[in-house]
């Protein structure tokens, strides 16, 4: 075997002829990633260098009303990183799609959006935050909402299929943001839209902090 059939899995994203590799191991990221989240799901009253849960929730004044119906164990494991529903409304027979879903307060609340004509499907990686937004699902009576647990990288949905496409401070931990993007408009139909919330930069980061795997996951 060779070398570079032996090295690490990269991210790998070419945008206009140009090929930029993120100086991480996938495989290792991936896996620090649901380290991270696992905790948020299962011991969200620990402290971390995000801010989380419902009083968060709250502060990016998120609809009360809706908000509340969420089961606590979805909204104490809430780590988004604004409130994207500012920019469009949910209309009600919609399907929308979560990126990213967590333990399903964005999920659950589009799902109320939606209501029983629409549909809210959920993907995430972490087995954890799966699990909480299917109990809490079932715990609100919601037959719209589906949850899946993979890669958002890989959307198991078919072409064209989705109205909205949601996501909350997600798509900044995945190295492949081109195929990340490349799905969304593989699933959006053609009238579809896209509203994200999530973390930018301003001014370009170090070598070094590209290579910080603390600073992708947090």
């Amino acid at each position: 075997m060779s070398a570079a059939e032996n090295s690490p899995e990269v991210a790998v994203a070419e945008t206009g002829g140009l090929t930029s590799a993120a100086p991480v191991d996938v495989e290792v990221l991936r896996d620090e990633i649901q380290k991270t989240y696992t905790k948020v799901s299962t011991r969200p009253e620990e402290e971390f260098i995000f801010p989380t849960g419902r009083s968060w929730a709250e502060e990016l004044d998120y609809p009360r009303a809706l908000l509340d119906r969420v089961p606590e164990q979805s909204v104490e494991g809430f780590a988004g990183v604004a409130n994207h529903f500012k920019l469009g409304q949910i209309e009600p027979g919609e399907r929308v799609l979560d990126l990213g879903c967590g333990a399903g307060t964005d999920l659950l609340i589009a799902a109320q959006m939606t209501g029983p004509s629409g549909e809210a499907i959920g993907i995430d990686m972490t087995r954890a935050m799966v699990d909480r937004a299917e109990e809490s699902a079932a715990e609100m009576g919601l037959a719209n909402v589906e949850v899946h647990e993979g890669m958002i990288e890989r959307i198991p949905v078919a072409d064209e299929s989705v109205d909205v496409v949601i996501s909350n401070g997600v798509i900044d931990l995945i190295p492949d943001k081109d195929a990340v993007f490349s799905e969304i408009w593989r699933v959006l139909r053609g009238n579809g839209r896209l509203q994200i919330a999530d973390v930018t930069i301003r001014r370009p980061v170090s070598e070094e902090g590209r290579r910080n795997i603390d600073l992708w996951t947090g």
